[in-house]
C-alpha cells in the first residue's frame, strides 16, 4: 500500500476528539443564540464545564454529552463529529420533509435538516391555484418573515389583507393568525421563515 493511501486510512488523533467536540458545542449553542448560562440551565450540566468543553480542555461523559445533546435539540452524531462536515449541511431536495394538504392545493417542505437545532423554521410552500395556507398562533415573541418566489398570494393578518407579488415580502408576529390564498391560475411558491421567540 502507498503512503498516500496510508494517509486516508489514518485514524483521527485522540487529541482533536475534545477539539472537534468543543467546536461543535459552540457552533450548535451560537447558531440557537444560547449563552452558557442558558445551556447550562437548560441541560443541567455546570457553565463551567460547558467552558471546558468548548475550550476543548475536557473529555465529558456520555451521560453529560447526552445532557447537552437533548437540551439543544440534537442528535449526539451532530455534537460528537469529526469528519468536518459541521458548518456545511447539505440536504438533497429527495432527503427533505414533504407534506401535502388533504385538498392536494398546498405543498410544502422542509429547508432545515432535521435534528440540527431549534429556533428556525425554514419552509418552501407551493399553493395551487385557489390553495391556501393558514398558521400563525405562535408563542409570544415568535415572527415570521414570507417571502414571495413566484406567482401571487393574498395574505390575510389579522385584519389586514396584503396582495403579494413575486419579490414581494412581509414580516409579522407569529402569534397572529394568518391566511394565504393563491388567487390565480398559476401556482405560488414561497418561502417561510419562523422563528421562535423564547416564550
Amino acid at each position: 500500500m502507498s503512503a498516500a493511501n496510508d494517509d486516508c486510512v489514518s485514524s483521527t488523533p485522540e487529541s482533536a476528539i475534545p477539539a472537534a467536540l468543543g467546536r461543535n458545542l459552540r457552533r450548535l449553542r451560537t447558531r440557537q443564540g444560547l449563552s452558557l448560562e442558558r445551556l447550562a440551565r437548560l441541560s443541567g450540566v455546570s457553565r463551567a464545564m460547558l467552558g471546558q468543553i468548548e475550550l476543548g480542555r475536557s473529555a465529558p461523559t456520555i451521560t453529560v454529552l447526552w445532557k447537552i445533546a437533548r437540551a439543544l435539540d440534537v442528535t449526539l452524531t451532530a455534537l460528537t463529529r469529526l469528519d468536518g462536515r459541521g458548518d456545511v449541511l447539505l440536504m438533497r431536495e429527495d432527503q427533505a420533509r414533504s407534506f401535502v394538504s388533504p385538498d392536494g392545493l398546498v405543498l410544502s417542505r422542509s429547508l432545515a435538516p432535521p435534528g440540527e437545532g431549534r429556533g428556525t423554521d425554514f419552509l418552501e410552500i407551493r399553493l395551487r391555484p385557489g390553495g391556501c395556507e393558514t398558521g400563525g398562533g405562535v408563542s409570544s415573541g415568535s415572527s415570521i418573515n414570507l417571502v414571495v418566489a413566484e406567482g401571487a398570494v393574498e395574505l390575510c393578518v389579522g385584519k389586514g389583507l396584503h396582495r403579494l407579488a413575486a419579490g414581494d415580502a412581509v414580516l409579522f408576529e407569529a402569534e397572529r393568525t394568518y391566511r394565504c390564498r393563491n388567487a390565480d391560475d398559476v401556482d405560488a411558491r414561497l418561502f417561510l421563515v419562523l422563528t421562535h421567540g423564547e416564550g
